[in-house]
């Protein structure tokens, strides 16, 4: 396979990894490309329209960019997608990660609800229309996420009062565990939310969704 020669320049321009100092894009340089790196950037290019900053992160590990793949997805299998982005978008808002609060944000709003409801979702969950059980679950999500060690059975009880069972539960609890993991990795490398977002998302929406990491 021949390597296409992809171009790294952060949005002001500064080529990756240059003496003018880092790229806007992370923190660090950007990794050496391979045939792995190539699938990756081919992949994510066709499925997302443009080349995300964390695939170009996690060039820096292709193995491990393809194992968060397979259980991100396992994850995402095992429950209903809007149950999915409601906690994944918590888990955002309590980890400050502006990337996984943009890019959950806008799942959110092409498939499930208008941007000024996902504006009232990321700032003020219990106010934004959302049933009794979808709160529980933000709550229960944001819980999770900020200190799973303060989760006790009755937060689990309560769950089940909003006709989750313990598969419904756990399955909360992946999604949660599995954002700590990517918005954790974003936010240490300093990975900086694709560009792209400003584009797709109104001034408003991207205010309610960037959180500060």
């Amino acid at each position: 396979m021949k390597l296409h020669r992809y171009s790294f320049r952060s949005p002001d321009g500064v080529p990756s990894g240059s003496s003018m100092g880092r790229s806007r894009m992370s923190f660090l340089q950007q990794a050496e490309q391979s045939l792995d790196t190539e699938r990756m950037f081919d992949a994510d290019t066709k499925a997302m329209g443009y080349l995300p900053n964390y695939t170009r992160l996690f060039a820096q590990s292709p193995a491990v960019y393809l194992a968060w793949q397979q259980l991100n997805g396992a994850v995402k299998a095992g429950m209903e997608l809007r149950r999915y982005e409601l906690a994944t978008l918590a888990a955002a808002r309590a980890l400050k990660s502006s990337y996984c609060g943009l890019a959950h944000g806008k799942v959110l709003r092409d498939k499930f609800f208008d941007a000024p409801t996902v504006a009232a979702i990321a700032s003020d969950h219990g106010g934004a229309g959302l049933s009794e059980q979808e709160v529980a679950v933000v709550d229960f999500a944001g819980k999770v996420a900020a200190d799973a060690n303060s989760v006790t059975e009755a937060d689990v009880a309560g769950l089940r009062d909003h006709g989750l069972d313990d598969t419904d539960i756990f399955h909360v609890i992946l999604a949660v565990g599995a954002r700590c993991f990517f918005s954790t990795v974003l936010s240490a490398a300093g990975a900086e939310p694709d560009p792209q977002y400003n584009e797709s998302l109104d001034v408003d929406l991207r205010q309610a969704l960037s959180f500060g990491g």
